[in-house]
């Protein structure tokens, strides 16, 4: 008898990312794994391997500006969960957030075997209640998996990591060293979904500025929002792909990067799961425990000892963002010659 299990992050596609070990266990006990996931999320989801389906759903409790709590939706989807018949759900959630509300949903539709991590009393909700210590995300979201009765196959490194090949994607103006040599190239993405997260602009411009007097081409890279934001960044020398790149097309971007720097978003994730080497501008209003890039070379940058540290804050609650604002392009220029001492760079055989 086939064996569906339906798995749900309902938030950001980096959230989704860090998700993918968890999701590669669940896959290698089913015969069919469906993710329900967020829009922000969903379009990772897509990217994970061992997902054979994604859904989407934009959750009131879970969403940034949620809609209101819509007594059909939740029927509909109840209804939908319903016909899917899954033999059980794994419902991921960040440490903040509680797994009850989308757990009573699947009860509700008549999910048998439901496992969350939950501090909170689950009664008739959860059959797995999961407690766990202070992890990196995806560890957390692994032993989750692990308490439900997953585990990764063997061979399995437990990294993050997308479906492959990635599409191809074109990278102007393409310069070529002396010799023909291609040069490795540094990814910059100046955007963050919580200003707090963001290095500012014009320091962004500046690192722009100062990788490419260390001889490095410098792809800025952003949304479909942020095409403003990355044509400040990358002014004269810096190559302005914002709004250009699907997140496939990113992860490919990403994959033949020789470091990428970025605060703590998406981005970061996709990095790490194309096993690219990260300097990270962290601010510390979350902790980099938990979400710093895993399992790659990375450099962490910001004062995590800010008072903005833990605070979970959107918007910096601290005058002059100070945790961010004290890196400078030469403190992300030295940062990059540490993950990737050996790079190739423009005007060098």
């Amino acid at each position: 008898m086939s064996r569906t299990v339906l798995v749900a992050r309902l938030d950001s596609a980096g959230d989704v990312l860090v998700q993918g070990p968890m999701v590669r266990a669940v896959a290698a006990g089913a015969d069919r794994v469906v993710f329900l996931a967020g829009p922000a999320g969903a379009e990772a989801a897509a990217l994970l391997p061992g997902v054979d389906e994604v859904w989407t759903w934009r959750c009131p409790w879970i969403v940034a500006d949620p809609p209101p709590v819509d007594a059909d939706d939740l029927a509909a989807l109840t209804e939908r969960i319903r016909a899917l018949a899954p033999d059980e759900a794994v419902v991921s959630t960040s440490f903040h957030q509680s797994p009850l509300p989308l757990a009573l949903v699947l009860r509700a539709a008549g999910v048998p075997r439901i496992s969350a991590t939950s501090v909170d009393y689950p009664g008739a909700l959860l059959d797995v209640r999961h407690r766990v210590d202070d992890l990196p995300e995806p560890e957390r979201a692994l032993s989750l998996a692990r308490a439900a009765g997953f585990e990764l196959p063997a061979g399995d490194d437990g990294r993050l990591a997308v479906r492959r090949p990635l599409p191809p994607v074109a990278h102007e103006p393409g310069h070529v060293a002396p010799g023909g040599l291609q040069p490795g190239y540094i990814v910059l993405h100046p955007g963050a979904s919580v200003p707090a997260r963001a290095w500012p602009a014009h320091r962004c411009a500046e690192a722009v500025e100062a990788l490419a007097d260390a001889g490095h081409r410098v792809l800025v890279t952003g949304g479909p929002g942020e095409r403003e934001l990355t044509a400040a960044v990358a002014g004269a020398r810096g190559v302005d792909l914002g709004g250009d790149t699907s997140l496939a097309q990113m992860a490919a971007l990403l994959d033949g990067a020789a470091a990428v720097v970025v605060g703590n978003t998406g981005p970061a994730h996709l990095a790490a799961a194309v096993g690219t080497p990260v300097v990270s501008l962290f601010s510390p209003v979350v902790p980099a425990v938990r979400w710093a890039p895993y399992g790659v070379p990375t450099v962490l940058l910001g004062d995590q000892d800010a008072p903005c540290r833990d605070s979970r804050a959107r918007e910096c609650p601290v005058p002059g963002h100070p945790c961010l604002t004290s890196v400078t392009a030469a403190d992300v220029v030295a940062a990059v010659e540490k993950v990737v001492p050996t790079v190739e760079r423009v005007g060098t055989a």
